[in-house]
């Protein structure tokens, strides 16, 4: 695919996002929310796009802020699980101005990522801030709560669309190579992320777990991650370097 075509699929995403995004209706969002995921990830399992060789779609680090206080880690799981759905492995490290993700893969799919988290944030964000309880210590564990449920669906939605989106290219491929041919392509194209990732972060250690979750507040943010815009598919990503709160 040449440098064109991705640009033009970044526009239509942010396009069928920010639509999503400002619709009020859950079932508008949600179909462009499948629409936006289709669109990747159709395009992300394209045997020509794979095999291709585009010097400007090179391996890099994109650093990624998270901000700090109670939210970080939560944040953090949206990042991850936008991230292993196209391929990008995520570290964080925490400075002294807060927590920074390092998010390595190939241009294309850093873009898509950055695009995507942004605007899942804000949806997630905007539906967190109605949520209020009796006190701010106890409405600050719902949202925390509701973020991370919204994170976990997030990752759930976007795998169930990479695995659509492989199955109908297996139907009209079936006997025709193309689907060796894209596996071969995807592991090679793995393959050149991990040992860029390897040598990029270096030493990379686990952090402590995050604390846990309200049920009430998971179940709200999963609910509503379901009705969310979104781009889809999986792959496990790497843990973090430092603490964050």
């Amino acid at each position: 695919m040449s440098k064109t075509s991705e640009s033009d699929l970044l526009v239509r995403v942010r396009k069928l996002l920010d639509k999503a995004e400002r619709t009020s209706n859950a079932h508008e969002a949600d179909a462009f929310s499948r629409k936006a995921a289709e669109l990747i990830a159709e395009h992300r399992i394209d045997p020509d796009r794979l095999a291709a060789v585009d010097a400007g779609d090179d391996l890099r680090v994109r650093e990624i802020e998270l901000g700090r206080g109670a939210y970080v880690r939560a944040r953090l799981a949206l990042l991850v699980a936008v991230a292993e759905a196209h391929d990008v492995q995520v570290v964080f490290q925490s400075r002294p101005h807060g927590t920074v993700a390092m998010a390595a893969g190939f241009r294309s799919d850093l873009e898509v990522v950055e695009v995507m988290y942004t605007s899942l944030h804000q949806q997630a964000a905007s539906q967190m801030a109605s949520a209020k309880r009796q006190t701010g210590a106890a409405t600050q564990r719902f949202r925390r709560s509701f973020l991370f449920g919204f994170a976990d669906r997030i990752g759930e939605v976007l795998g169930e669309s990479a695995r659509r989106a492989e199955e109908l290219a297996d139907d009209h491929g079936r006997g025709s190579g193309t689907t060796t041919a894209r596996a071969l392509a995807t592991r090679d194209r793995n393959q050149r992320i991990d040992d860029f990732a390897a040598a990029s972060f270096g030493r990379v250690r686990s952090a402590r777990a995050a604390s846990a979750a309200q049920v009430g507040g998971w179940g709200a943010g999963a609910a509503a991650a379901g009705a969310a815009d979104v781009g889809r598919t999986r792959l496990a990503g790497r843990q973090a370097i430092g603490r964050s709160k």
